[in-house]
């Protein structure tokens, strides 16, 4: 029996539904799993009731973006960090707020963007995108709507040959910051609606993760330890982007600072990852869950 506690739906920026997702995990004799959306916990009702007709064991979850800094690192300037929350009560007021008010301003930020574009394309002579392409964007997203898909409709449009590409020549220029989430008010708002909240990821080589500020693990270790030990609970260890040196040392020193841990795949469906990283049962008695 295999644990997956980091899964990604077409509710954000997964590729599959959950009906597939949890008869995928199903084949793959997944006994624990948590659909951990982006910034969004619309699926998790679904989520639980689909793990019951299957026989699973589930947490209800959800990965949040924040911003980041540190005054030894970078000059101060913020980074953006990944957290997982873990059993919280979802219909917790402040949550479902915050996460609509996140929701509403990605969707101002990503029209912004396309603005910034068209002042770059219409000094380039080309044609700028119109309303209609704003709204064939959003015909194609199935869940949060971000930078990847404006890149993949210029891919779409022939203005660029793939998405770095378009990141390359446009989106960073022409990005906009994200809505400002905190270390401190995230811990704030997971706690309050009962939950748990662990880093994800933090020696991520390819992600958001602390290898933006330093790819020492001892000086990861450190800034943890200085700046976000009292605002969270636990640490992924296991990821499908760690390394077995990452791993064996978060773990260390997750035990040895008395947190949680736990791990998952980051499946995003491209390709089919879930199941596939070595999450030890003992995990699951962390959250109270006996696996057969």
């Amino acid at each position: 029996m295999k644990i997956d506690l980091h899964i990604h739906s077409n509710t954000s920026d997964g590729r599959m539904p959950l009906e597939r997702i949890f008869a995928e995990a199903h084949h793959r004799d997944i006994g624990l799993i948590s659909i951990t959306d982006h910034d969004a916990i619309d699926a998790q009702e679904e989520a639980k009731h689909l793990a019951e007709q299957y026989g699973m064991a589930y947490l209800y979850g959800l990965e949040l973006n924040i911003t980041f800094s540190h005054p030894d690192y970078r000059e101060g300037k913020g980074v953006s960090l990944d957290l997982l929350a873990y059993r919280f009560n979802i219909h917790h007021g402040p949550l479902i707020k915050k996460l609509q008010d996140l929701k509403a301003y990605r969707q101002k930020r990503a029209e912004r963007i396309l603005e910034k574009i068209n002042e770059e394309l219409v000094k380039e002579r080309h044609q700028p995108f119109s309303r209609k392409d704003l709204e064939a964007i959003q015909e194609a997203v199935d869940g949060t709507f971000g930078r990847p898909h404006i890149a993949a409709y210029m891919v779409e449009k022939g203005l660029v040959d793939d998405k770095q590409a378009a990141f390359d020549k446009y989106l960073v220029k022409c990005n906009v910051p994200k809505m400002p989430v905190s270390l401190s008010e995230a811990s704030d708002l997971i706690r309050d609606a009962g939950g748990v909240l662990l880093l994800a990821h933090p020696n991520h080589p390819r992600g958001t993760s602390l290898m933006s500020l330093t790819k020492s693990l001892s000086e990861q270790q450190e800034i943890i330890e200085e700046a976000m030990l009292s605002f969270i609970d636990g640490i992924e260890c296991w990821h499908s982007a760690h390394d077995a040196e990452t791993t064996a040392s978060y773990i260390n020193f997750a035990k040895s600072r008395g947190l949680i841990l736990s791990g998952g795949s980051d499946c995003h469906q491209s390709p089919v990852l879930m199941g596939t990283v070595d999450v030890p049962l003992y995990v699951a008695a962390q959250f109270g869950i006996d696996l057969p």
